[in-house]
């Protein structure tokens, strides 16, 4: 009976996932009325809690324990707190973006619940703390008109919180990424530093596009990016790049400028190859992880995430009928590969699309906003999240060799989620008060 239900909610979950996305597609079209975005907006609520429900069956009947229905209940109550709370103090912001920020906290906390019962519920709480803080950020981002001119405070706030992590932080993988505070909480500074980039850079090409203002511009996220290398945080010096390089692309319309960057980062990325032996490890894994000669170690992670995606086929093994937990530090670098062994890749296939529809939708609301500094600020912070899921989920199919980045609102961690949150919350915001 338990695996009789376990198959047929793994299907049930497929056909709702199809149908959010097409869904969410279907309401990007510019043909697409209020009403019609009205509709799809909570059509798509009830597939999401419907995939809840049925998520959270499965976990009760595998497991018997009656604390899963308390969890399910407390989780349904804090989505339905960060969805009513959107709509009571921000009634004009976008319902489509807010549900995929809703649906991929479903999967992330089904996930992990099903890999570690108390990881989901530090997530759960970790996820209640960052909406109470995203239902204020857009309250401040309306309340203040100021954000286009604290140039020089972005710079020292950004540098100061990476030289930070250079200076004290703990060292995991080969890099410094993390502060601990008080040996309990540990945050990832990176994680908020590259949204104080984005208004830094936004600020400075918002105003000035000369020849002048971009070598100066450039320097300042040559800085960036310098002591991020220097900590070893290489993944998290990619995004940096990438976003700087996008934002100075569409500020100046150069293609000249976009050329000169990729070169530069080809040529960066070369001698980061020379110079850091953890960058050979993880290329030599992504080269060749079935090698019998690196297998046992720095290939096995990308190595067992392979076999578990071949394992889950099309349609998945089912919660709890794959073996996700052989795959090192899959609650963060590699949850997608855990998604795609139990619930198929057909249904991450629709995860990646909705990604994809989440990216669109910001660039959607981005041209809709007058203001040249907000713009550029939800464009660059548009691709810093796309950049994100990129590296994540292509580093977890062998597409790319491993970053370490984790999948924004899905994969565990309390700095990776309240930093998404923010990201998110300062887009929904920048649209409710700038919207053409």
């Amino acid at each position: 009976m338990v695996t009789v239900t376990l198959e047929v909610s793994k299907y049930l979950m497929l056909i709702l996932f199809a149908i959010y996305t097409f869904r969410s597609y279907a309401s990007l079209s510019h043909g697409s009325k209020e009403e019609r975005r009205r509709r799809a907006t909570i059509a798509q609520r009830i597939i999401i809690f419907l995939f809840i429900f049925i998520g959270f069956l499965d976990l009760y009947v595998y497991t018997g324990d009656i604390g899963v229905v308390f969890f399910m209940v407390t989780e349904v109550l804090v989505m339905i707190f960060f969805m009513l709370g959107f709509w009571i103090l921000y009634p004009n912001a976008p319902g489509l973006l807010i549900n995929h920020m809703v649906l991929f906290l479903s999967v992330g906390l089904l996930m992990l619940e099903r890999l570690d019962f108390s990881l989901a519920v530090r997530q759960l709480i970790f996820t209640f703390f960052s909406s109470v803080v995203s239902l204020a950020v857009p309250f401040f981002i309306k309340k203040f008109h100021i954000w286009n001119r604290l140039t020089f405070i972005y710079l020292l706030a950004g540098l100061g919180g990476l030289f930070l992590v250079i200076s004290t932080g703990a060292t995991s993988y080969g890099a410094k990424l993390s502060l601990s505070i008080g040996g309990i909480l540990s945050i990832q500074p990176s994680e908020f530093v590259k949204i104080i980039f984005v208004f830094l850079i936004a600020s400075m090409l918002s105003k000035d596009t000369s020849f002048k203002n971009v070598v100066v511009t450039t320097l300042a996220a040559v800085l960036h990016v310098g002591v991020l290398v220097v900590s070893k945080d290489l993944g998290a010096a990619l995004i940096f790049f990438v976003v700087y390089i996008a934002m100075l692309y569409v500020a100046t319309k150069n293609p000249g400028y976009a050329i000169l960057g990729l070169g530069v980062g080809v040529m960066g990325a070369l001698a980061g190859y020379r110079l850091f032996a953890h960058v050979r490890t993880r290329i030599i894994a992504w080269k060749n992880p079935f090698d019998p000669s690196i297998v046992e170690g720095a290939g096995w992670q990308v190595a067992q995430s392979l076999f578990a995606i071949c394992s889950g086929g099309w349609f998945g093994t089912g919660l709890f009928l794959g073996y996700p937990s052989s795959i090192p530090v899959v609650e963060e670098d590699f949850i997608f590969a855990a998604i795609a062994e139990e619930l198929g890749g057909l249904f991450s296939i629709f995860l990646i699309l909705i990604c994809i529809s989440c990216f669109l939708l910001i660039l959607n609301i981005a041209m809709q906003i007058k203001d040249p500094f907000y713009k550029l600020v939800a464009l660059g912070l548009g691709t810093c999240y796309m950049i994100q899921v990129f590296l994540m989920i292509g580093g977890v199919i062998k597409f790319i060799p491993s970053t370490g980045i984790t999948l924004p609102f899905v994969s565990y961690g309390g700095s990776s989620l309240l930093s998404s949150f923010i990201l998110f919350s300062i887009i929904l915001g920048m649209y409710t008060t700038q919207k053409k």
